[in-house]
């Protein structure tokens, strides 16, 4: 992303003082971390998460009660105790923390901090996905609970790629001691150092102030800083937010897509309103040549296979979009929509490339017109993991609904232009694990 042109001031990103597990009062601190909440395969993750530790930080960011205020009070009478018991500390002084993520492939590195909040129009920091109401304000009663930021947000920047401002004061922190460091099981390490030198802090001050960033993961949350920080009258602590900011330039991210799980349609349901009842036996024919509004083919397992013949589809020319279908023992895909069932039912009002994108077709074509199924957490999940999709699909009767990556550059574009895509459209990555550092607002 081009980072010229903010019209605020540009990233301020402040120290502050961290709050860390205490290793010497933990299992380990591989066990007390988790994948973002909204990440989370629940129950089956959820559940192994929190045997994996008593103090695991998914207690406090995905608390289990039968209210969502029994939720909240529980996740903020945790987070008191832990603190009470030393479990969690604050650092000694407020800081930067240079964060490193490294697998056998991938080397991210990027810096934790509070960044100071901005609405869309001062053009700094730049969401590019929709929110549900229902998450934001879930998110929202869990902040003002606890009175922290419990994991924070990926925003991603563009340098010019050189060692200077900013990165050079990653690449010499990285250099020294870790302040802790540990692997997960996804087969990721993580390392974190503490940046507090006044000399290093103004150096990436003044580096930041000239860029802008994209909401690479945590629209939701973010979305759920600015609410509350409205909420308030004085100036203080909720004019920042926690997150971790990567030089794109340097260290790309991945784009993955998010699937979509299908509680309550099950696939013969699926294909019957798609106008294609024996598409185990005999794909439908082309638009245009019956009554089906995608044509359906049944591909070859295993899920690697399909997900691989899923990404042959979407780039085929004028294959228009493509999405895999599962949850029947088998998998069948869809493409080549109807064009004018996709005139009919796709808003007019927006640009070519929000109206082609996968996730718009899915929820005005497929999910809204032809299969009506409402947008909430009972009838819809969406799930990072395409094999977990699949293996919730099967075991309750619901139906997969697997998602080819989009492009990312179509990402930037749209962000650039204040067009938001659907939610839950993309899936940037990798991810910073919770529970490494929080952020107290009591601190200051």
């Amino acid at each position: 992303m081009s980072t010229p042109g903010p019209v605020g001031q540009g990233l301020q990103l402040a120290p502050f003082r961290g709050l860390r597990y205490v290793a010497e009062r933990v299992g380990s601190l591989a066990a007390v971390t988790s994948p973002p909440y909204d990440v989370v395969v629940r129950p089956d993750g959820l559940r192994a998460l929190e045997t994996a530790d008593p103090y695991n930080i998914v207690r406090l960011i995905l608390p289990q009660a039968d209210t969502p205020a029994d939720r909240h009070r529980q996740a903020a009478e945790t987070l008191r105790r832990w603190q009470a018991d030393g479990i969690l500390a604050p650092d000694p002084e407020p800081a930067l923390y240079v964060y490193e993520q490294r697998d056998g492939h991938v080397l991210q590195r990027g810096i934790i901090g509070a960044l100071r909040l901005s609405p869309r129009e001062e053009g700094v920091v730049l969401p590019h996905e929709e929110v549900m109401p229902h998450v934001v304000e879930d998110r929202a009663a869990l902040m003002r609970a606890t009175d922290a930021n419990l994991e924070p947000l990926l925003l991603a920047y563009r340098s010019d790629g050189s060692v200077t401002g900013a990165a050079a004061v990653l690449e010499r922190a990285v250099q020294g001691r870790p302040l802790l460091s540990t692997p997960t099981e996804d087969g990721f390490s993580h390392h974190l150092w503490r940046v507090t030198d006044p000399a290093d802090l103004a150096q990436i001050a003044a580096d930041l102030r000239h860029r802008q960033a994209l909401i690479a993961d945590g629209h939701h949350r973010w979305a759920t800083y600015l609410r509350l920080r409205e909420e308030r009258t004085e100036p203080g602590p909720w004019d920042f937010g926690l997150v971790l900011l990567v030089d794109t330039a340097r260290y790309p991210l991945r784009v993955r897509a998010i699937h979509r799980l299908l509680h309550q349609l099950s696939p013969a349901e699926a294909l019957a309103a798609l106008g294609a009842p024996d598409a185990h036996r005999t794909p439908a024919g082309p638009p245009g040549s019956g009554s089906a509004a995608f044509r359906v083919r049944p591909v070859d397992g295993p899920l690697s296979q399909a997900l691989a013949t899923l990404a042959k589809a979407a780039d085929e020319p004028g294959a228009g979009n493509a999405f895999l279908l599962a949850g029947h023992g088998g998998f069948l895909l869809l493409d080549r929509p109807d064009p004018a069932l996709l005139a009919r039912t796709i808003p007019a009002d927006r640009p070519e490339a929000w109206r082609t994108l996968d996730a718009t077709v899915l929820h005005s074509v497929l999910l809204e017109h032809i299969w009506k199924v409402p947008d909430t957490p009972s009838h819809i999940g969406y799930i990072h993991d395409a094999a977990a999709a699949v293996e919730q699909a099967e075991r309750h009767g619901g139906t997969a609904v697997l998602m080819h990556p989009v492009r990312e550059g179509v990402v930037h574009d749209l962000a650039r232009e204040g067009i938001p895509m659907p939610h839950k459209s993309t899936s940037f990555g990798p991810k910073p694990a919770s529970g490494l550092v929080l952020r107290s607002l009591a601190l200051g």
